[in-house]
């Protein structure tokens, strides 16, 4: 199996901007890393060698390499489907912020439909969500649902306060606008990836501590939520080896928060897991693979969901790593790992579940 360059379109820029372009058509020299393939789902061994060629072939992330890899992002974006809206809108900030650009895929039409309050992923520091809009298209399509989703200012530039504000704009404005979108608000979920679901879960809580709009559901694929992991949490080898690692963990967090991971003087305010009160969050959907660097941080999160009363759907799909599901879309594994994630998002909606 081979990863063709659409394969890395979908997988999203957390991976593209972190482990650059190019990696050989030949045939890979497994032997360096049998120790960490002999975890990993035999489906997802040959890409994930391909991921760890990459990774070993490429700089660490680093103030140098960051705008390089933005840069190089962007030659990844997937053509858009023709037949599925997409608007790029600007939006007005919070209070004492910039104006905020949103893209809105499928609005319009008859009747009220859910809605998805979508961002993306990159480590905080990587990505931008016009790369994902085909993703995202194909999402709305198969939803049959409106996506907004927002362009939150990156790391270290912004911390967490200006990416949070950023998306609780996108998510009030998304409310405020749903009679044009032809949106249910009753129906509105949040969707993220890696960092994404990291965003996504501080969304959710700033929802409920200010109350002023409702959020119905909330979908966390394999978030990104405690900074603790990889830096005063140490993980066993074999996890985190394939595409985000204990090192990069480190840089993102530190470039959102503005100072080391791990200790006593991180803000819990930007650190989904650190808060201390999750009741009242929105029934959650989360999943995530067995070797991905956020498996741990991923289920005791769900622990302490369900503890708060929370209903929480938590999935751990063995041998898999991060991002396995848009790196190796084709396998059986990751369609599995996708269908599960639309079931319990149409589930969420009130939609019939296909035959």
């Amino acid at each position: 199996m081979s990863i063709h360059r659409r394969d890395f379109a979908r997988l999203g820029v957390a991976a593209i901007a972190a482990f650059g372009l190019g990696v050989p058509a030949r045939a890979q020299d497994a032997s360096p890393f049998a120790d960490v393939l002999a975890h990993i789902d035999p489906q997802l061994r040959p890409s994930a060698l391909r991921m760890l060629t990459m990774s070993a072939q490429s700089q660490p992330l680093g103030d140098a390499t960051v705008a390089k890899r933005r840069t190089e992002s962007a030659s990844y974006a997937a053509p858009l489907l023709p037949d599925i809206r997409v608007d790029e809108r600007q939006i007005a900030g919070a209070r004492g912020h910039p104006p905020v650009t949103v893209f809105v895929i499928n609005a319009g039409g008859a009747g009220a439909r859910p809605g998805i309050l979508h961002t993306h992923g990159g480590g905080f520091i990587l990505g931008q969500a016009r790369y994902e809009l085909r993703f995202l298209q194909e999402l709305a399509r198969d939803l049959d649902c409106i996506v907004v989703s927002v362009e939150y200012r990156l790391a270290p530039e912004a911390r967490f306060t200006g990416s949070l504000e950023d998306n609780y704009a996108g998510l009030r404005w998304m409310h405020a606008s749903a009679r044009e979108l032809g949106l249910d608000p009753k129906r509105v979920a949040l969707l993220g990836e890696s960092a994404g679901g990291g965003h996504a879960a501080l969304l959710a809580i700033a929802a409920r501590d200010r109350g002023e709009v409702p959020v119905a559901f909330q979908a966390l694929i394999y978030p990104m939520l405690d900074d603790r992991t990889g830096s005063s949490v140490r993980t066993p080898a074999h996890i985190g080896a394939v595409l985000w690692d204990a090192a990069s963990n480190r840089y993102g967090w530190r470039s959102l928060l503005g100072v080391e991971p791990g200790g006593g003087a991180v803000p819990a305010a930007g650190v989904p897991a650190r808060v201390a009160d999750l009741a009242g969050l929105p029934p959650t959907f989360i999943a995530v693979g067995g070797v991905d660097l956020f498996v741990s941080e991923d289920i005791t999160y769900g622990r302490r969901l369900n503890e708060a009363g929370v209903p929480v759907e938590l999935h751990v799909f063995p041998g898999g790593y991060h991002a396995f599901d848009r790196v190796a879309s084709e396998t059986e594994i990751a369609e599995r790992f996708t269908r599960i994630k639309m079931d319990a998002l149409r589930r969420a909606f009130g939609q019939a579940l296909p035959a």
